[in-house]
């Protein structure tokens, strides 16, 4: 679920939120991950699921609210990430919460949690222009 009214590229099939963390001075920052999952629902779920399962293990129950709940790392909770298809086997994982931007420290602090539950064959992290402007340059170079 997408918390905040900031323009929505149909591209990625979320809500962007470049322009609010531009403003504050923070660079974004998102993860390129790499895997055998051919849709971004299979990536979502590889993302999700272990740290899903650690929290049942822990509470005994898990309900769709505890998704804001369940910390990867400090200030990044499970329901504030999105899963993006970028091309076969690529997927951009990225905040989706306008006021919770993934800035460096913390998008590698992501990394090392998803490399800890090794559900994702290569993991780096970029600065999301970089991502985007790479994207809108194939995307050029095709037409």
């Amino acid at each position: 679920m997408v918390k905040c009214g900031a323009p929505r590229d149909h591209r990625l099939g979320y809500t962007l939120i470049s322009h609010a963390v531009k403003s504050g001075n923070v660079r974004e920052y998102c993860l390129i991950v790499e895997g055998a999952y051919l849709s971004e629902s299979e990536a979502d779920h590889a993302l999700r699921d272990p740290f899903l399962e650690d929290w049942v293990e822990q509470t005994g129950s898990f309900k769709i609210h505890n998704m804001d709940e369940i910390q990867i790392t400090p200030g990044v909770t499970l329901g504030s990430l999105g899963v993006v298809m970028l091309d076969e086997r690529v997927f951009e994982i990225a905040s989706t919460d306008a006021e919770h931007p993934l800035t460096e420290h913390k998008a590698k602090g992501v990394a090392e949690a998803l490399r800890r539950q090794d559900m994702f064959d290569e993991i780096d992290v970029e600065p999301r222009e970089d991502v985007q402007a790479r994207i809108e340059s194939e995307e050029g170079n095709q037409e």
